[in-house]
């Protein structure tokens, strides 16, 4: 499987004000704070490649890229590093982490169950609000994937997963599960090499969507199992044998 960083990464970088926005979209608890707005950077860096594999970062140096000074950085970065995209060395610095198809597995395996309760509950407890905001999404989502706007997309699916998890009223479920889901978000970048891939990921992300903006649970939960299911196949074709 050929490594698509490249020409993904000449895709423009997010304007300030756009990344601000994905991360009020994360911090379900309050407004924006900087390492909220430091996280939501360096996630994305991160599941771009824009910070590859291996690259060691300091957070002096991060902290001059992003304007953001170093004590949000660093808070950030213990946090990306329980969510198993960085690792911290003492007297070395931070890490990125490799890209390992056997965590993905774990993660999806795990993902399946959390993101089965997230939908099902998210459907039946949603507010009409939530399913407003929930269902707004439907038309970027699918705007992003009609242009083949890669990182766009993937900041849709960060805002779902944040909607999701407020209008789910489980906080134990989201914040285990926000754990996994920039790995599982990177992996799929990483390996992304076809149109129809994208298109067909759009699909059963909107098909959650529908399905609970409806306040349907049991659709719902059905949902989320057809995207993980295409996920691990997905993953499957990335396995040299495939």
């Amino acid at each position: 499987m050929k490594q698509a960083e490249m020409k993904k990464s000449a895709l423009p970088a997010p304007a300030r004000p756009r990344t601000i926005a994905v991360a009020e979209s994360m911090n379900i608890e309050g407004p924006t704070t900087l390492m909220a707005e430091a996280y939501a950077r360096l996630e994305e860096m991160i599941v771009t490649l824009e910070l590859a594999p291996g690259a060691v970062v300091s957070e002096a140096i991060l902290s001059r890229q992003l304007g953001i000074g170093t004590t949000p950085i660093r808070e950030a970065l213990h946090r990306l590093a329980r969510e198993y995209l960085v690792q911290i060395i003492p007297r070395r610095g931070v890490v990125v982490t490799s890209i390992d198809v056997r965590l993905q597995f774990e993660v999806l395996e795990t993902r399946r169950e959390l993101d089965r309760l997230l939908a099902s509950a998210a459907a039946r407890r949603a507010t009409q609000s939530d399913k407003a905001a929930i269902a707004a999404l439907v038309g970027p989502t699918e705007k992003a994937a009609a242009l083949q706007d890669i990182k766009e997309f993937l900041r849709m699916d960060v805002q779902l997963n944040a909607l999701l998890s407020r209008a789910a009223r489980n906080a134990v479920a989201a914040e285990t599960v926000a754990k996994l889901h920039a790995v599982s978000r990177r992996f799929w970048y990483f390996h992304l090499d076809a149109p129809r891939h994208l298109a067909e990921t759009a699909r059963r992300h909107v098909g959650v969507v529908k399905a609970v903006a409806a306040g349907e649970p049991t659709e719902a939960a059905a949902a989320s199992d057809h995207l993980i299911d295409y996920l691990v196949t997905f993953s499957q074709q990335t396995l040299p044998h495939a």
